[in-house]
């Protein structure tokens, strides 16, 4: 009896090790299965984030054109200013919504997953700085710390969608730095229309260097204090909010040196060269 029930013992653990085997190369190709299906809704995702980004760069280049060709009387660069004054309001106005209204609060929950408004503002965004950035290339009009920030503004918006989180950053960013935008953009505008040395260009100015000075360094530095200590968001995106914060710190001593010489000239007689003013306030478009 025990000769013949060993060799079924052996047989019995033999076939449940096979049997095991078979359950674990199964759960393992189910795994894999899985996993491809993400990978590829991951693509998926990113291809039509790919197309949208596309799309946006298409309208946003289009719009130029168009205002080109009604407004043919003006410039290259005053048609251009048009559309970075659009796309200024348009950013402000969807990103104050997803930071007042629709959440999360950027200075609580840094580093959350990606919504659908952000992700819209954010490819809405990074068709505009591609063209924009195009536009500055090939007209040569600005130096290098522009061309950085466009630049770094791109990788950004890029990393953030490809993470699929860190939105809500994004675009408390993209709140911070285009809300001085329309009043650069007037600025502009009051020069090239000989309406600048007035009191409402005195205005604009002293409106934009206060703007500038709370929402990038204040607001930003506390910001970016916030991102540092949040154990969520990841450290690519740390050290982007660093950079874009170093960058901002080099457009404040451009701004504080046209501030110096405007409070200057406002207790001298009126030079006849105008001032000049670098970074956001900087005069760099030209045809």
């Amino acid at each position: 009896m025990e000769t013949r029930d060993e060799p079924r013992s052996r047989c019995h653990f033999q076939f449940t090790d096979v049997s095991c085997w078979y359950r674990l190369f199964a759960g393992l190709d189910e795994e894999l299965d899985t996993s491809s299906d993400q990978l590829s809704s991951g693509e998926e995702k990113m291809a039509l984030l790919v197309v949208y980004s596309l799309l946006c760069l298409s309208c946003w280049a289009c719009f130029y054109f168009i205002v080109c060709y009604v407004n043919g009387s003006r410039s290259y660069e005053w048609n251009c200013r048009l559309v970075t004054l659009v796309h200024g309001i348009l950013a402000v106005c969807i990103t104050a919504y997803i930071g007042y209204v629709d959440g999360p609060w950027p200075f609580t929950y840094p580093g959350t997953k990606n919504t659908p408004l952000q992700i819209s503002a954010m490819v809405v965004s990074l068709g505009y700085f591609i063209f924009d950035m195009a536009w500055c290339v090939y007209f040569r009009t600005e130096g290098p710390v522009m061309l950085a920030h466009h630049t770094m503004s791109i990788l950004g918006i890029l990393l953030t969608l490809w993470l699929g989180e860190s939105g809500i950053e994004s675009c408390a960013v993209l709140f911070g730095s285009e809300i001085t935008n329309p009043l650069l953009q007037a600025r502009w505008f009051l020069k090239q229309t000989g309406h600048y040395r007035s009191q409402l260009g005195n205005a604009v100015d002293v409106l934009f260097v206060l703007l500038f000075v709370v929402m990038r360094i204040f607001v930003g530095g506390t910001m970016l204090y916030c991102e540092l200590i949040s154990p969520r968001p990841r450290f690519f995106i740390k050290c982007g909010g660093v950079a874009m914060y170093a960058l901002s710190w080099v457009f404040m001593v451009d701004i504080v040196r046209f501030a110096r010489r405007k409070s200057k000239s406002w207790h001298q007689q009126p030079r006849e060269q105008p001032e000049t003013v670098a970074a956001n306030g900087h005069e760099g478009k030209m045809d």
